[in-house]
C-alpha cells in the first residue's frame, strides 16, 4: 500500500512481529542507530527491543531498570538516551545497553504544584524533573529535555550532565508550555518543542530565545528533523491521550496523523486517515495514537503508537481500539 503525496510517497511495510509482553502493547518511542538497528521502546518487561531494518529481532535490554518509558533518542555516538516519565529520570546507555549515567533522582519529582495527573494544576515551573517526556542531543552534544507532564519547562545540560539553564512556565504565551511533550534539535541548533496541549510547535535558539511557533498541529507528540531540514511531526489528535478538561471524542474529532513540513511549518504531505477511504485507526497507514517518530538515513519513517496507554478493548466507542491494532508502523520511500 502507498501513502503520502508529491515527493513524499511511502510504501507501508508489512507489520513487524514485536513480541511485546504484558498488558500494554505500547511503542512509546523508536530510534535508529548508525548501523540501521531499530530500537523500539516499549512498556513491557523487556523495555528496549532491537531489530534490524527488516524487522528481525536482535536483542533486548533495560530489564529491571526502567519503569514507565516515554522517550528515546540515539546520539551521534550511538549511545541511547531513555526518558522514564514514571520515575522522572533520564538515563544514558551504551550502544549495547550498559547504563552510563543518570539524570534525576528516581521517584523524586520536583515541586511545581502538580497533582491528580492534571497539568492544569502546575502553578509554576520547577527544576529537573517532574514526569519528564523527551530528550534530544544537539550538534554541540548538549542535552535538551522536555519536562512535561508534571512540569512546564525545557532544560539544557552539558554532555556530562551539568545543568546549563532552563526556560518555560505554565501558559500559552511564547516560551510557555502546557505539556511540552517532545523535543528535537536540528543541525543548525534550533530547538523544536512539541507543546502538546497548546496545539503548537515552538522553536527556540540554543539559549531558549523564542523564534516562532506553528499552530496548525493536532496535539503534537514528537518532532524529528532530517539533515535536509524536513520536519516530521507525530500528532496525537483528539481520540487518544485524553487529559482532564478535554471533551470526549466524537465522530468530528480530529484523528492522529503524521505531517511532513518545511522550515516555514507548511505541510508538504500527511500520513493518516484524512482523505483515506478507510478511516479506521487500525488500517495500514492510519494512526490511533502516533507518539514516537524517527527517520533513518534511507528516508524510512518509523512511528510508534501508545495503544495500551490510551484505551484498548472497548470497540464501538469513539477512540478505542482492539489489542491487535498496530503499535509500530514502518514507511519506506517509494
Amino acid at each position: 500500500m502507498r501513502v503520502g503525496t508529491g515527493s513524499f510517497v511511502y510504501e507501508v511495510a508489512e507489520p513487524w512481529t514485536l513480541g511485546i509482553e504484558g498488558p500494554k502493547p505500547d511503542v512509546a518511542a523508536v530510534g535508529v542507530n548508525s548501523s540501521g538497528e531499530v530500537h523500539v521502546l516499549t512498556r513491557s518487561p523487556h523495555p528496549v527491543l532491537v531489530f534490524d531494518r527488516r524487522g528481525r529481532f536482535l536483542r533486548s535490554w533495560g530489564e529491571g531498570v526502567l519503569t514507565t518509558t516515554h522517550g528515546l533518542h540515539i546520539g551521534p555516538d550511538d549511545c541511547v538516551y531513555v526518558v522514564d516519565s514514571g520515575d522522572s529520570t533520564i538515563r544514558k546507555f551504551s550502544p549495547g545497553g550498559e547504563l552510563l549515567f543518570q539524570l534525576g533522582t528516581p521517584h523524586n519529582g520536583t515541586e511545581t504544584g502538580y497533582h491528580s495527573s492534571d497539568y492544569r494544576t502546575i502553578a509554576h515551573g520547577g527544576p529537573p524533573f517532574n514526569a519528564c517526556t523527551s530528550v534530544a542531543v544537539a550538534p554541540s552534544n548538549d542535552l535538551y529535555v522536555s519536562d512535561g507532564y508534571g512540569n512546564c519547562r525545557v532544560h539544557r545540560f552539558s554532555e556530562d550532565g551539568t545543568l546549563l539553564g532552563s526556560w518555560g512556565g505554565p501558559g500559552a504565551r511564547p516560551g510557555e508550555f502546557h505539556i511540552p511533550h517532545g523535543i528535537f534539535v536540528d543541525r543548525h541548533g534550533t530547538v523544536y518543542v512539541a507543546d502538546r496541549e497548546n496545539n503548537r510547535i515552538q522553536r527556540f535558539r540554543a539559549d531558549g530565545t523564542f523564534i516562532d511557533q506553528w499552530t496548525d498541529v493536532r496535539r503534537p507528540d514528537t518532532v524529528f528533523v532530517t539533515d535536509d531540514d524536513i520536519v516530521y511531526v507525530a500528532e496525537l489528535g483528539e481520540f487518544a491521550g485524553i487529559v482532564p478538561g478535554m471533551a470526549r471524542p466524537t465522530a468530528q474529532s480530529l484523528p492522529s496523523r503524521v505531517t511532513i513540513r518545511d522550515q516555514a511549518g507548511r505541510v508538504l504531505a500527511a500520513l493518516g486517515a484524512n482523505g483515506r477511504d478507510d478511516p479506521s485507526p487500525c488500517a495500514p497507514g492510519n494512526f490511533f495514537a502516533a507518539h514516537g517518530i524517527w527517520v533513518d538515513t534511507r528516508g524510512s519513517v518509523y512511528v510508534g503508537e501508545v495503544i495500551g496507554a490510551t484505551g484498548i478493548s472497548r470497540e464501538g466507542e469513539p477512540g478505542w481500539v482492539p489489542t491487535n491494532c498496530h503499535a509500530l508502523q514502518v514507511f519506506h520511500r517509494a
